[in-house]
């Protein structure tokens, strides 16, 4: 059985090693934000009503993320328990957890799609949706919840291949599905003029392609684990590991994704401009704090293979060196959104659709929360830090603690009078204290590394000596 190309983060120089590891995870974090763009920058600048068409696809985007929490949560849950047993050539093992996936995460999809539909128009109206744009919503929403067997499908086939050591598939069908995502948007909204339903449609059609072409590799790698004893079509024990290990990452997800849910409805009640802005500015500054949680995964990573070999100061050098290359890239974001917020929200939105308050908006939150990037990554890197300790209970608590602050402090803020730059202190005064806690927590285990590096068994040593790079 062939696993792929895999990395060994345990010897190296440390510096080069973290770049050269974490670039193409920031690539691929930029590929899929530019994804996640294009529905907004295409009915922003061609649907009949562009700002309007935005605060449609804003708020439906928010129901989403909700439902796709646990699709994201029980894909991660298979890749780390397939990855398992991939690593140690339990091969039956292997395809017995594919196979129960396949058939558990088919039906909780179901369930999912029952609940959306079901839902989805209650949600819509206690996020208080204005009316102006509640049909536009409505239609996203429930042509998305459409597409979920297929999101939850694609999903599942790119983990299950990253976990079987093949990241570079996952990464071209990211960007297949964007390119022909965007090239849809274009045909649909502007050729056949469909607006907000045709962006709907693109990501539709996009995720059927990108769902069959990836589980077509994925059958084929499949059949190359082979094994002497016929698998079992699905196992009751292993769908219990797939739980316990599905259930953290849902409930991280759903934090965010609630919280989300609960800020944006604040936001409505400013009025329809304050969601234009809000959406707009958002869904760039995701972009730079995605880029720098993308690059701490890698961080996350090397932090295991080195704790599990006793190499305690490569952690600290590695945490230093991810800590500076994501400074670097926070501040570049922090520059150019502090430079020209008015440019970027109007490359979204045509001059003659966007109000001079919804552009007031959008430059509010993109100058003010933009100068807490640099706080926001120090937050990130710790917590990724954390995860490769094994500090996931830590790590919950600072995104909780983050979370919670920015949901509380946007009503508090709000309600006390400051308007829209409530919402966006609110960022900044939740970011700064949820990194105080993530580096509190990073501290607790760097107090419990040894001074000395863990007896090897193929070397026979304990000591460690200098700063291994």
């Amino acid at each position: 059985m062939t696993k792929g190309k895999t990395v060994n983060l345990t010897s190296g120089n440390v510096w080069k090693q973290m770049l050269l590891y974490s670039l193409p995870l920031f690539g691929s974090a930029l590929v899929q934000q530019l994804y996640s763009l294009a529905d907004l920058l295409v009915v922003g600048n061609f649907a009949e009503e562009g700002a309007l068409a935005i605060d449609a696809i804003g708020n439906a985007t928010v129901i989403i993320n909700i439902l796709l929490a646990f699709a994201l949560g029980a894909n991660g849950g298979c890749s780390v328990i397939i990855a398992k047993y991939f690593g140690g050539n339990a091969n039956k093992k292997v395809r017995e957890t594919f196979n129960t996936a396949l058939i558990a995460f088919s039906a909780f999809c179901v369930l999912i799609m029952a609940v959306g539909f079901g839902f989805g128009g209650l949600s819509l109206k206690a996020l208080d949706v204005s009316q102006s744009y509640y049909g536009d919503c409505f239609e996203y929403l429930y042509i998305y919840i459409g597409s979920l067997p297929f999101v939850f499908l694609y999903n599942l086939g790119c983990g299950i291949c990253s976990a079987l050591g093949d990241s570079k598939t996952p990464f071209i069908f990211l960007v297949i599905s964007s390119v022909l995502n965007v090239g849809l948007d274009l045909l649909f909204v502007c050729v056949l003029h469909l607006d907000v339903a045709g962006a709907a449609w693109a990501t539709f059609i996009s995720q059927v392609i990108a769902c069959g072409a990836t589980f077509y590799v994925l059958m084929r790698k499949m059949r190359s684990v082979t094994t002497e004893e016929k698998p079992k079509y699905f196992d009751k024990q292993i769908l219990k590991e797939l739980t316990f290990a599905s259930i953290p990452i849902i409930l991280q997800q759903s934090f965010v994704s609630v919280g989300n849910f609960f800020v944006t409805k604040c936001i409505n009640g400013i009025g329809e401009d304050a969601t234009t802005g809000f959406t707009t500015a958002f869904k760039l500054m995701v972009v730079g704090t995605i880029s720098i949680v993308a690059m701490t995964n890698g961080l996350t990573n090397f932090i295991s293979q080195n704790k599990a070999v006793g190499e305690y100061r490569r952690i600290k050098t590695g945490f230093l060196a991810v800590l500076c290359y994501t400074l670097l890239i926070s501040l570049i974001f922090l520059a150019v959104f502090v430079s020209c917020p008015e440019p970027l929200t109007r490359i979204f939105i045509q001059k003659e659709k966007l109000t001079d308050d919804a552009l007031k908006y959008s430059v509010q939150f993109l100058v003010i929360v933009s100068c807490f990037l640099p706080v926001v990554c120090v937050k990130i890197v710790a917590d990724g830090a954390v995860r490769g300790c094994g500090g996931n209970l830590g790590f919950t608590i600072s995104t909780f603690t983050d979370l919670l602050l920015r949901v509380i402090l946007v009503y508090v803020l709000v309600g006390a009078g400051w308007g829209f730059k409530g919402v966006c202190w609110a960022w900044a005064f939740g970011w700064s204290i949820s990194m105080f806690i993530a580096l509190a927590f990073w501290y607790l285990h760097v107090r419990k590394f040894p001074k000395k590096k863990a007896v090897s068994a193929s070397e026979g040593t304990t000591e460690t000596t200098g700063l291994t790079q």
